[in-house]
């Protein structure tokens, strides 16, 4: 099991932004190495 990561309301929001922007989720998920709950929990 992977360790539980914990990311700043900084990476956060740029990720919502990428997201806004129009960026697919499955990308900014493979790029930044998250998990799809990592990012909904986000």
């Amino acid at each position: 099991m992977r360790a539980r990561r914990t990311f700043t309301a900084e990476f956060k929001a740029q990720m919502v932004k990428l997201y806004e922007n129009g960026k697919p989720r499955k990308d900014i998920i493979s790029e930044y190495d998250l998990t799809p709950s990592a990012l909904d929990n986000g």
